[in-house]
């Protein structure tokens, strides 16, 4: 009885009580640090979201009126057309790349043209040179045989739209001017950008320099020195025209490198150029947030790098018994490209003989040096959007006493100074 009564009064086997509640408190620890990440990575997108969308300031279409060109094409999906301004204001020693120390005025004028279908882009650089009318605008009067780039000094970006409406009779449907300094901001958050730059570009009186090389990996300083540079080359090459094409090299080389894995992959660039691009942008309210940029950004995705051209208007210079001597005026080639533009149709090639396209140059060791870099597959829409590649390039204004350097027209073979063959 006792050996029972023993056995009936030893205490029972603890019940693991102990583990059971590590478990759980575990458990919570998981769950609430997981709420409270998440919750920190939601404040940190709604705070980026709503940064980003505070740098941007916009302008209304509205000040344009009704009496707009009408659109053309009435085939599946809308193609847009985007005017792309870069706000040359500025100031300081160096600045003065013609004579203009203040600044104050857009020498970079690209409407960018995205088909309905998102297979094609073209970005087509309007010379500052031009000759053209300048319709009503912010209260100024319609002026004829006027420079192209002093609308922009009259009524800022909106009277520059109602200049390419009055004279392609293309309708824009967005604008975004992108300023001097931000440029080169843009260009620094990507880590710089290599272009092949056959020789160094020295202008002392400028302080311009460029280093030489291919390619050449330019910082934000030094790539606003390649766009800006007038004075490369022979005299008879210093013209707006070859300015253009170095303009257009550029941006070319800057969107491979934003499409590049290496920098979609970065979050930090990403972000930082995202920062620095919506600091420097003023648009119409419609393209006014990061969202719709974003989206617009995800519909380019497909378009490969050689179906993004860019082109300048035909033109050729006045001659030398002219009043616009030095000035450049639209050849019947330009009607020609304004209407394909207008009917969403194909370029012919004959209006790209002379294009450079965002693909890196086949002979170009940048384009090597891509072949070897580890594949990465393409994103889908669904993916992370690209930051917005339509982006300008600023450079100086002209005033209306200046005087360009006349060339010839250019040719697909010409040399262009500062740009590698």
């Amino acid at each position: 009885m006792s050996g029972a009564h023993s056995a009936q009064t030893e205490p029972p086997a603890p019940k693991r009580k102990g583990e059971v509640k590590r478990k759980h408190t575990v458990g919570r620890v998981v769950l609430v640090s997981t709420l409270v990440l998440a919750l920190v990575t939601a404040l940190s997108v709604v705070f980026l979201y709503r940064h980003l969308n505070g740098n941007i300031d916009t302008e209304s279409f509205a000040a344009l009126g009704d009496d707009r060109p009408e659109k053309v094409y009435r085939g599946n999906g809308e193609p847009l057309n985007i005017l792309v301004m870069g706000d040359d204001t500025r100031s300081g020693e160096g600045n003065d790349i013609d004579s203009e120390a203040g600044g104050g005025g857009s020498d970079t004028t690209i409407l960018v043209h995205l088909s309905a279908d998102r297979s094609r882009a073209y970005a087509i650089s309007i010379p500052r040179d031009s000759i053209v009318d300048r319709p009503e605008c912010d209260g100024s009067d319609p002026v004829s045989d006027i420079i192209w780039n002093q609308a922009f000094s009259v009524g800022g970006p909106l009277c520059t739209v109602a200049q390419v409406e009055e004279n392609t009779d293309v309708f824009v449907d967005h604008f975004v001017t992108v300023d001097f300094n931000g440029f080169g901001e843009m260009v620094d958050a990507v880590g710089g950008v290599p272009v092949c730059v056959p020789e160094d570009i020295e202008d002392p009186k400028h302080e311009i320099f460029v280093p030489a090389g291919d390619p050449s990996l330019l910082t934000g300083d030094e790539a606003l020195d390649y766009v800006r540079a007038r004075y490369v080359g022979e005299l008879s090459q210093q013209n707006d025209i070859s300015r253009i094409r170095r303009q257009q090299t550029f941006i070319a080389a800057l969107v491979r490198e934003v499409k590049s894995a290496g920098t979609l992959t970065r979050l930090d660039k990403v972000v930082n150029f995202l920062d620095a691009a919506t600091k420097s942008l003023t648009t119409d309210e419609d393209l006014g947030s990061v969202t719709r940029l974003g989206k617009i950004a995800m519909q380019l995705q497909n378009i490969g790098l050689d179906e993004i051209q860019f082109v300048t208007v035909p033109n050729a210079y006045y001659p030398r018994d002219s009043e616009h001597w030095g000035r450049v005026y639209w050849t019947d080639e330009a009607t020609e490209l304004w209407q394909f533009i207008n009917e969403d149709k194909p370029l012919p090639k004959r209006l790209l003989d002379d294009a450079v396209t965002a693909e890196a140059p086949s002979t170009s060791s940048e384009a090597a040096a891509q072949e070897t870099e580890s594949p990465s597959e393409s994103p889908s829409a669904t993916d992370q959007p690209e930051t917005p590649s339509e982006t300008a390039t600023p450079t100086e204004t002209a005033t209306p006493d200046e005087t360009a350097t006349p060339t010839e027209e250019a040719t697909p073979t010409e040399t262009v100074p500062g740009v590698c063959a």
